[in-house]
């Protein structure tokens, strides 16, 4: 089966078509904005026009407005091509990229705006809790492992005394789809936000 994997969580945009579990082709670029403009030609640039019998996008958290962008060109090129799409957590895609050769336990601290970042605990290629969204204080105290990956790994590796943890700094890439087990793939295409809405409505 040919896959299409479309990653816009953060500022990196990518995209990455696969035969089966084999690498066909992949475009990474860390954008910061102007993911709306870039991500259909990056992914007509592909062979056969990126055109697969599946697609897996990226449902957050991370950048609200990439991860909307994400979902509807999914969501768009799945009726067109009449294909299945499915989505994934793009806090597991950090995660997993740490797993090799074996899963190893990892905290996953990734920019979630408004000074803070999202936090996740995985052990055993599984998720331990929920997202959160946190100031750096409080990320201290969710941080269980000493392993950090993420774009904020370096800033939180560093609130704690020296060589206690070990930072991994990356961005999510569609072209690593293949390190995440299926179990993480879902029908759900709702964006995993990760904090409230910033709006509070009005009281009557």
């Amino acid at each position: 089966m040919r896959t299409l994997a479309i990653e816009t969580a953060t500022e990196a945009c990518s995209v990455a078509l696969y035969e089966g579990e084999r690498l066909i082709a992949h475009d990474h670029r860390v954008l910061g904005r102007g993911h709306a403009e870039r991500l259909v030609p990056m992914i007509a640039n592909l062979p056969d026009r990126g055109k697969a019998e599946r697609i897996l996008v990226s449902l957050g958290p991370g950048s609200f407005t990439g991860v909307r962008i994400g979902i509807a060109t999914a969501r768009a090129l799945g009726v067109a091509w009449d294909a299945k799409v499915l989505g994934y957590p793009t806090l597991a895609l950090v995660a997993a990229r740490c797993w090799q050769p074996a899963p190893q336990p990892v905290t996953v601290c990734m920019n979630g705006g408004h000074g803070e970042w999202f936090v996740q605990n995985f052990d055993q290629g599984k998720p331990e809790d929920e997202v959160q969204s946190l100031p750096p204080e409080a990320a201290v105290a969710a941080c269980r492992h000493p392993r950090i990956a993420g774009n904020r790994a370096d800033e939180l590796a560093g609130l704690f005394p020296d060589g206690e943890k070990v930072a991994i700094d990356m961005l999510p890439d569609a072209s690593k789809l293949y390190l995440l087990h299926e179990a993480n793939w879902t029908t759900q295409l709702a964006p995993i936000y990760g904090r409230g809405p910033d709006a509070k409505p009005t009281q009557p």
